[in-house]
């Protein structure tokens, strides 16, 4: 029997079971009609789709499954703002999840966000030309674009100090994060620097003439060079002005930083140490007085041999994360049961994992290694931007993402690991702030 032999008979199936007030010649001749439609519609859409591809440019070209998946995932970034804190591209994943190259289980990279987000500032909040709300200055500064970049970026462009105010009253034990630009671009040496200080008046205190007890870290992006100060009391204690960058930074004719360095800073107490994108530049046991309380944070710059005739150096910073330290891991998953980190960050609307995720994960992967018996149930959570339903399947994605990489990675066994999403279903705090949002966009391992 051929095929169209078994299609009459179908139709006269159909026909004869229906139970319409029709005639039994009518039911087939409808039937008949109905599947020479379906078929034209088809042609139809055939050739528009062949039509909308020579349009695009794109003719006789058929899209791979991985093309697919990347446009299908543009047009959903598009419509989820959610955003972990640094500038990156909108990245396409499956459910399976991704983690990023530089997550690895030997890595040296141990620096671990702090937890509990006090300030985040993305400026998505002040418009480009303006100076940022929250922020002080002795000097000027603007909000810019950069091509290639969905962030806005402080420009500084004159010698002085930035100072967020928000960045205040600072615990023995927190954790400091920017992304920073810097580029030369003309025969003087632009040189940046950042301060931790103890203030009598942080208000005013706009400069660093006042500040007896501070940390002073100084880059030198034309060098590849950098070097740090620590007063105490007014005296200089200790400092070291032969920190060589250039293995961290750009190679050419002049060193420099890349484009979306990251500035990592983390303090425990009378520690310190630094980190320049995955890179350790600094750990000093005793950078800290312990009787101090610090209580500002400024970004400097300071132009010399600076000709208005010459393009100046660029120097810009985004994305500033102030938190508290991290809790004990051991205490919160075993002993009570559920941890909720803030430290295991993603890119934009992806759920690839950052690499300064890696010590959180590592610290997690230690200890269910060393609780073998317990299973975990993975929960990712994101803010409200955006739309409900994107927002819901990133949040599963990305738990799914860090079962991945601690089964992958680390090594745990993947039926000891469940995963869920909650989208922004359940917030810990209100949306309305740029670090609320930071605070909502978390990942809950609940004990089994």
């Amino acid at each position: 029997m051929n095929k169209f032999k078994l299609i009459a008979l179908i139709i006269i199936f159909a026909a004869i079971n229906s139970n319409a007030q029709e005639t039994f010649k009518e039911k087939i001749k409808r039937k008949l009609e109905e599947a020479r439609e379906r078929k034209l519609e088809k042609t139809i859409d055939n050739v528009l789709n062949k039509s909308e591809e020579k349009i695009d440019g794109k003719v006789n070209k058929v899209l791979t499954k991985k093309e697919k998946k990347e446009k299908n995932a543009s047009e959903n970034a598009a419509n989820n703002p959610d955003n972990n804190g640094v500038n990156q591209t909108n990245d396409a994943n499956s459910n399976k999840g991704t983690t990023n190259s530089k997550i690895s289980a030997t890595s040296k990279f141990d620096f671990i966000p702090g937890e509990k987000v006090l300030y985040y500032d993305d400026f998505s909040t002040t418009a480009i030309g303006d100076f940022p709300l929250g922020w002080n200055t002795n000097s000027s500064a603007e909000l810019v674009n950069i091509t290639g970049s969905n962030d806005k970026w402080l420009s500084f462009t004159k010698d002085g100090y930035f100072q967020p105010m928000a960045v205040t009253d600072m615990p023995e034990n927190f954790t400091l994060e920017f992304n920073l630009f810097n580029r030369h671009r003309s025969t003087n040496i632009l040189n940046n620097h950042f301060i931790i200080g103890a203030s009598l008046n942080p208000k005013r205190d706009l400069g660093e003439g006042n500040l007896k007890n501070m940390f002073r870290f100084d880059w030198a992006p034309c060098k590849g060079s950098a070097s740090y100060y620590i007063n105490e009391n007014g005296e200089e204690m200790s400092k070291n002005e032969g920190l060589s960058i250039k293995e961290f930074t750009a190679t050419g004719e002049n060193y420099e930083f890349p484009a979306n360095t990251k500035i990592s800073i983390w303090r425990q107490k009378t520690r310190l140490r630094i980190y320049v994108n995955e890179n350790k530049v600094l750990d000093i046991p005793q950078a800290f007085d312990p009787k101090q309380k610090y209580n500002v944070f400024k970004l400097g710059g300071q132009y010399i041999n600076y000709s208005e005739s010459e393009n100046k150096d660029e120097f810009m910073v985004s994305n500033i994360r102030y938190a508290v330290g991290a809790p004990d891991t051991r205490s919160k998953l075993i002993t009570e049961g559920r941890l909720v980190t803030r430290g295991i960050l993603f890119d934009v609307n992806s759920d690839k994992i950052k690499p300064e995720s890696n010590g959180v994960l590592k610290e997690i992967a230690t200890v269910l290694q060393e609780n073998p018996t317990v299973k975990v149930k993975i929960i990712g959570h994101t803010d409200s931007d955006g739309d409900a339903a994107l927002n819901l399947d990133l949040s599963k994605r990305r738990s799914a993402a860090v079962k991945n990489a601690l089964s992958t990675v680390f090594g745990l066994d993947a039926s000891r690991l469940e995963t869920d999403g909650k989208g922004a279903a359940e917030p810990s705090e209100p949306n309305t702030t740029p670090q609320g949002k930071a605070n909502n966009r978390r990942v809950e391992f609940i004990k089994l």
